[in-house]
């Protein structure tokens, strides 16, 4: 990145930013040496290990009934800890396909040519996409909770 300010920028930092937030890593992290980066770390570890580097605490959920604001952010990492043993067993495969969606996002923002970088109107829609189908998993995630609750209450 030559100096200019471009759009095209960014798109990269913003592609950048996305891989962190998915892996939980900065740029900077010890993990990242020998001439790897964040961008060649997730490239080479998609599609098959893409639940081995996602950060665990994506998968974080509190239950509404759960919710209390005098908790201590210990209580929060032991139980993301807690959530991370099982993680294979939580994630269907749908939320693993909307995850490499995000991952290719941003892999394709961080490309190395600028030129081969995504357009942002292509980003954001295709992130609006997906956002839509998560939000359809998580509330049918939550109903068949409730349908599982109410068959319970009625034995």
């Amino acid at each position: 990145m030559g100096g200019q300010v471009s759009t095209l920028g960014d798109i990269y930092s913003y592609g950048i930013l996305l891989l962190e937030m998915l892996i939980g890593k900065r740029p900077t992290d010890e993990v990242f040496k020998d001439g790897q980066n964040i961008h060649t770390f997730i490239a080479m570890a998609l599609p098959e290990h893409v639940i081995n580097i996602i950060d665990p605490l994506m998968f974080f959920e509190e239950d509404e009934e759960e919710v209390d604001d005098t908790r201590n952010e210990e209580d929060v990492e032991g139980r993301a800890i807690i959530e991370e043993e099982n993680l294979h067993v939580n994630v269907s495969s749908r939320m693993i396909d909307c995850l490499m969606s995000v991952f290719q996002i941003g892999l394709s923002c961080s490309a190395s040519s600028p030129n081969e970088r995504i357009p942002i109107n292509v980003v954001v829609n295709e992130m609006n996409a997906i956002r839509d189908i998560v939000h359809k998993l998580k509330k049918g995630r939550r109903r068949a909770r409730y349908d599982n609750l109410i068959m319970l209450q009625e034995l």
